[in-house]
Order: structure tokens, then C-alpha cells, then sequence
């Protein structure tokens, strides 16, 4: 599997759901309508991510997560019929399914929170450096080889993320740092999911894995939404609860995309995801973001590029 994969292949398996629908689409002659697809998916991911922020405090991070896996479950059963019932789904790997849940639960919470409790561009851009955990953890955990390209854009990377962390308070006093450590945090559980899902996709279907990740991460949101429950609205209830079936839909989009072009054209399109947080934070937080996080964010998106080019010439 290619090093590159690592960061984008949690996305990638989710998705189930859409396999047999996309399995018939003919090869498409433009890379065009994939980079549109997976442009759509990460719009879609900025405003789940950024939805504690427009919450204002309504809402716990831990309940808001509870809410969004909840809406998920109601529709992942509504597709199983169409899966082959429950009985097609069950995993001999409940150990390893519930690891990925926990890290994947902890990396929504921390990206949630980051991102409502720093400028949203910054938690963005921290939190886009799961590409560069996913290497290192590729290269210790799977001993994949990895190339000088590869070593190069983890370096461009991680000068971003630092010029991004340093202008926020790292390596310096002030609580400002917190929240940056809390997305940087995000990232590597990101990884770590990401690399779970990657040992799970060669023995499970990836509907299979979609389900336990979804139930799994519920249970484990129950105790702690409970013990910081705040009293909501059911129209905020019902909004938080549809974050779920948009998560679908953001897992759709993602395979349109990733199934259409080659990785080296569609991944460093996820990094547009910084562009809709840098729009969503100067046009609803009045988040201008500063000359240091316009730097941070340059390089990161350099890293993730050479990332995707030095992936997509191995074998």
C-alpha cells in the first residue's frame, strides 16, 4: 500500500455504502468532476468540524458528537437491508474495531474543540498534519520504506505546523498553546485511525467497518455527554442529529471523488479544506487569520502536495 494511502484511506473506507453504485461508473475522461466531488466532501467536513464553534457554547463537544454519531447509526441501518443484513457484518476483530472508534471519537472531539476555542484556519491547518503522523507511523508500525520526497514534505510540513503553533503561544507562556496542542493532538489520533482502518480494510468489508466505528463511538460519547449534558433546544437537538446523514453524504462524495482520478490529483484537494475554514472564519467569526498562519497553512498545503506526488510515483 502506498505510504501516501495512510492519510486518506480512513476517509476512503467509510464510505461502503457506495462501493457497488461505483463500482459500475465508467472511467471518467476529466479529472475535473472528481476534484469537484472531493471539493464537495471537505466543504461538507468543515462544517461538520466547525459546528461547536457555530454552536457558541450551546452545546457540549461531547453531546454534539453523541447527537452526529446517533443521526449516523438511524442511517447506516436504514442502508443495511441493502448490505446484506447484519448477519453479512459480523467482524472476529471487535478489539481492533473499538481501538479505531476510540481514536476516532477523540480526534472529532478535539478537532471540535480546538476549532471553537481557536481561530478556525488554525485548528484547520494543525489538524492537516495528520498526513505527515501517518508516515511516521507507517514507517515504525507497518515498516513501509519510506523515500527522501517523503522525509522532504514531513519537513515543509512540520515548518507550517510550527510557524502556526509558535504565533499561537508554543514554545512560549500563555494559555493560548492549549487549544493548539489539542488540534495537533487531533492529528495524531486522525493517523492513528487512519492506520487501524488500513489493518481492518484487508480482512473486513468496509461497510463492516463503518457500522462498528458508528456504534462503538456512540457508546463511548454516552457517559461523557451525560456527565457534561446541557439542556438544547429540538431544533439544535435535531440540527446536531442530521450531522450524521451529512457525514454520509461527506463519505459519498469522497469516493466519487477518490475513485475518479488518481490519488496524486485528488488528495491535495483536501487541502481546501483550509480555504473554507480561512472563508468560514472571516466571513461568520470576523477570524481574520495573521501573515505567521497565511505562511503555516502555505506550507503545509506544500508538504501535502509533495506528499501526494512523491506517493504516487511508487510502485
Amino acid at each position: 500500500m502506498r505510504i501516501s494511502r495512510l492519510f486518506s484511506v480512513y476517509r476512503q473506507a467509510l464510505s461502503a455504502w457506495t462501493i457497488t453504485q461505483l463500482d459500475r461508473m465508467p472511467p471518467t475522461q476529466s479529472y475535473l468532476p472528481a476534484i469537484l466531488w472531493v471539493l464537495l466532501s471537505t466543504f461538507i467536513w468543515t462544517l461538520i468540524f466547525a459546528a461547536g464553534k457555530l454552536a457558541d457554547g450551546g452545546i457540549g463537544v461531547f453531546q454534539l458528537t453523541l447527537f452526529r454519531y446517533f443521526g449516523a447509526m438511524l442511517t447506516l441501518l436504514a442502508l443495511l437491508p441493502t448490505q446484506g443484513g447484519a448477519s453479512a457484518h459480523r467482524s472476529r476483530q471487535p478489539v481492533v474495531h473499538l481501538a479505531r472508534a476510540f481514536s476516532g471519537c477523540g480526534a472529532a472531539v478535539a478537532i471540535t474543540w480546538a476549532s471553537a476555542n481557536m481561530p478556525l484556519v488554525d485548528a484547520t491547518a494543525i489538524g492537516m498534519s495528520y498526513g505527515v503522523i501517518a508516515i511516521l507511523l507507517g514507517t515504525l508500525v507497518l515498516k513501509e520504506t519510506v523515500s527522501g520526497r517523503h522525509w522532504l514534505a514531513v519537513l515543509v510540513s512540520l515548518v507550517g505546523v510550527g510557524t502556526i503553533m509558535f504565533s499561537k503561544g508554543a514554545f512560549q507562556s500563555g494559555v493560548s498553546v492549549v487549544p493548539a496542542l489539542v488540534a495537533l493532538a487531533s492529528a495524531a489520533l486522525f493517523a492513528l485511525e487512519g492506520l487501524l482502518i488500513s489493518v481492518l480494510g484487508r480482512s473486513e468489508r468496509a461497510f463492516t467497518v463503518m457500522i462498528y466505528v458508528t456504534f462503538f463511538g456512540f457508546c463511548l460519547m454516552v457517559l461523557p455527554a451525560l456527565i457534561t449534558w446541557q439542556s438544547v433546544s429540538p431544533k439544535t437537538a435535531v440540527l446536531c442529529v442530521l450531522l450524521g446523514p451529512l457525514g454520509v453524504v461527506g463519505q459519498y462524495c469522497t469516493i466519487r471523488g477518490y475513485r475518479s482520478a488518481p490519488l496524486s490529483v485528488v488528495a491535495p484537494v483536501d487541502y481546501s479544506w483550509l480555504l473554507f475554514s480561512a472563508i468560514l472564519g472571516i466571513l461568520v467569526f470576523d477570524e481574520m487569520p495573521d501573515t505567521a498562519t497565511w505562511i503555516g497553512c502555505f506550507a503545509i498545503v506544500v508538504g501535502g502536495i509533495l506528499l501526494a506526488r512523491a506517493g504516487s510515483g511508487r510502485s
